[in-house]
């Protein structure tokens, strides 16, 4: 049984607790410019943030709705003490749930060439040519849900 929980939540009720993971993994740790991380977006989203059994914080990932019949996951983030510890895949598997709740019949993102092998272990295939996007290697990413 793991010792973190998953749950869904909104900008509104969890920004603190949400962009502190962010910060900490996207800005200190990869360098991201803090411009590039923060938009208008995370307002609309869906989130799901990952907890320990004391209500800290240690994960989180966001869903957009590009459209009705498709999603896009986006901000996926561990803190790393947590990582290798299957909080990233039932992350990814929450998404994905909640993607098809919402009518998503497509789900895209963005991944970081390091973590590819990840999201194609859940049934993402690459889509077009390597990019980079804030200084850092990504290639877009999709799965059919039907």
């Amino acid at each position: 049984m793991p010792d973190f929980l998953i749950h869904e939540t909104d900008w509104a009720h969890d920004a603190e607790r949400l962009s502190a993971i962010r910060r900490t993994v996207f800005i200190d740790e990869q360098r991201v410019p803090e411009a590039l991380e923060w938009d208008a977006d995370d307002a609309d989203a869906l989130h799901l943030l990952a907890t320990r059994a004391d209500g800290a914080a240690i994960g989180c990932a966001r869903l957009l709705r590009n459209d009705h019949l498709c999603g896009h996951i986006g901000r996926m983030a561990v803190l790393p003490g947590w990582r290798g510890r299957g909080v990233g895949r039932a992350l990814l598997a929450a998404a994905i749930n909640l993607a098809r709740t919402q009518g998503h019949v497509t789900l895209r993102l963005s991944a970081q060439m390091h973590a590819a092998g990840f999201y194609a272990e859940a049934g993402f295939a690459a889509v077009g040519a390597p990019y980079e996007e804030a200084g850092i290697p990504h290639i877009a990413m999709q799965k059919c849900l039907n």
